[in-house]
Formats: C-alpha cells, sequence, structure tokens
C-alpha cells in the first residue's frame, strides 16, 4: 500500500445546482442545495484513501460545526487527521454553482485554510514517511513551498495541482517532481494554449507534467521523452466538481503502485469518469473496486448514472 500526505486546503462545500448559471446581476432559480465536504486538498485525501493509499492529511478546520463535519468525513473515509489542526474561527467554504450540463462556477473563501502558514516538527517528520506528498494552491504559497522543499529534501515525491491558478515561484517550482494542471491552468502558467506547447513550455522548470484536458483525457510529458495522449473513457457527466481532485488522488496512487505512466493516466481517468456521474466532490469519488472493475471494463461507464 503506497503512502501519500496532503498538505491542504479542507472547505465545505455549498452547491446550488441550476439550470444555468446566472450572469453577473443576474438571479436564477436553483433546483437544489447541498453542503458536502470538501476543498482540493480534502478532496484528494478522499479520493487517494479511497483508491487503496494509506493517507494522512495536514491543513486546518476551524471551531464551527463545518469543522466537525469536515474532520468526520475525513476520518470516515480512512485519512488520518492527527495532524490536522483546529483554529478559532470560521472553517473554510467553497461556494459553487453547478448547471445541467455538469459545470460549474466556484467561489472559495478561505477561513481557516489561512492561518496555514508553516509547517510544524510533527508535519515535517510525517511528510518524511510518504511515498507522495500532494499539494495545491489553497493554502498560503510560503507553506505551499516549504511543503515541497521538506519533501526534495526528505526524499519524498512531490505532485503539484496548481489551482487556484497562479505565478509560480521559482523556489516552489525547484522542489516539484510532477505538474498536475488542467489545459486552463497550463494555458495560464504558459500563455500557450495548445496543451503540448504548454506541456514542453513546463517541462524547463518541473520533470514531469499531466494536463488533464476534460472530457479529451490526458497529456502526459516528461523530459528526454515523446509526450503520451490517453483518451478519457466516455461518459455522461452529471457534476465535473472535484473530477481533477479524483485524477489527481488516484494518479498518486497509481504511480505509488509502480504502475506505467500511459496505465496510470488510464486508470485515473476512470476514477476521474465514475466521479462525474454523481453529484457532489468527495462524495462522488470511487471506491478502489469500482475503479478496477470499469477500468477492466470501460464500456460499463457509458450507461447512465446510478
Amino acid at each position: 500500500m503506497t503512502s501519500i500526505v496532503v498538505l491542504g486546503s479542507t472547505n465545505m462545500d455549498l452547491v446550488a445546482y441550476v439550470p444555468r448559471a446566472p450572469a453577473l446581476g443576474e438571479t436564477v432559480t436553483g433546483r437544489s442545495f447541498r453542503t458536502i465536504p470538501g476543498g482540493k486538498g480534502a478532496n484528494q485525501a478522499v479520493a487517494a484513501a479511497r483508491a487503496g493509499a494509506e493517507v494522512a492529511m495536514i491543513g486546518a478546520i476551524g471551531t464551527d460545526g463545518f469543522g466537525v463535519q469536515l474532520r468526520a468525513t475525513l476520518e470516515h473515509c480512512a485519512v488520518d487527521t492527527d495532524l490536522l489542526r483546529t483554529v478559532e474561527g470560521p472553517s473554510g467554504t467553497a461556494h459553487i454553482v453547478v448547471d445541467d450540463e455538469g459545470g460549474n462556477a466556484i467561489v472559495v473563501v478561505p477561513g481557516a485554510n489561512g492561518t496555514v502558514t508553516s509547517l510544524t516538527h510533527g508535519d515535517e517528520a510525517l511528510i518524511g514517511t510518504a511515498d507522495t506528498l500532494l499539494l495545491q494552491l489553497e493554502l498560503p504559497l510560503p507553506v505551499v513551498v516549504e511543503g515541497a522543499a521538506t519533501a526534495r529534501r526528505l526524499g519524498v515525491r512531490t505532485v503539484l495541482t496548481p489551482s487556484p491558478a497562479q505565478p509560480l515561484p521559482p523556489e516552489l517550482l525547484a522542489s516539484i517532481d510532477l505538474l498536475v494542471p488542467n489545459e486552463h491552468e497550463a494555458a495560464a502558467l504558459t500563455g500557450l494554449a495548445d496543451p503540448r506547447a504548454a506541456a514542453e513550455a513546463l517541462l524547463r522548470d518541473v520533470p514531469e507534467v499531466v494536463i488533464t484536458l476534460g472530457a479529451a483525457g490526458s497529456l502526459y510529458a516528461a523530459r528526454g521523452a515523446e509526450p503520451v495522449a490517453v483518451p478519457a473513457p466516455r461518459v455522461r457527466a452529471v457534476d465535473t466538481t472535484g473530477a481533477g481532485d479524483t485524477f489527481a488522488g488516484a494518479f498518486a496512487v497509481a504511480l505509488g503502485e509502480g504502475r506505467p505512466a500511459p496505465e496510470a493516466l488510464a486508470w485515473a481517468q476512470t476514477a476521474a469518469a465514475l466521479s462525474v456521474r454523481r453529484e457532489g466532490a468527495s462524495t462522488s469519488m470511487p471506491y478502489r473496486v469500482d475503479i478496477e472493475a470499469a477500468f477492466r471494463s470501460p464500456d460499463s461507464l457509458e450507461a447512465d448514472p446510478v
């Protein structure tokens, strides 16, 4: 069993389902509303744990009711929360609008996540026990840089999802082994709309890149090798929230288990395809047994969602 530590955010997702997203200044009537535990860090932790990894979470929750729910959800998914801090004040929230095509728009309010500005000695020791450290950009950038540098010093693989997209400092890029942007984040980081050109540009800074392309699949590129494009399974999307985090968590598991990159990509895309067939982020993430079954029989994904 591969070991993964996630340094990242925990949020409560406040999700409104609407026929279409409102334009600026417009009010639309939604068809339903849900509160769903999320946050890019917690989502990746849940995805990795359900995909078969031993997972621990470093981050922070608030003293509100959301914090209680967030910790309980992670623990229910077998994620170690011993180093998940509880700080005075509100937990992070994500305000999400999901339309009938499964697309979404998101506003994140950091709350307790904004207090995680440095690592403790315990955090550093935990990172040192892992095969992989998963990072995102919903915590303050200094602690992301510190986490990546700690992992590099301790010989732990670092995987960064650069979301929300922002300029990445050289000292962070110097400690990243694998960068996993979506096509929009890759374009924002490089100024290049073509994924292959963007991947080539990103390889100047990091050894490996995976650009996720939504329904079109993903593109893997590594220094000194030809890029590999892997198509995504065909599936009818209900809600794409958390699909990228599902992919990142599952891909980290597959790599930690020693699967070759093309197989790891296909396996992770199967997990992401399963996740978009259901509403929610963490609540939609598949278990390993379901990923394996769909990976062996990809045609089953074309059936209507359950």
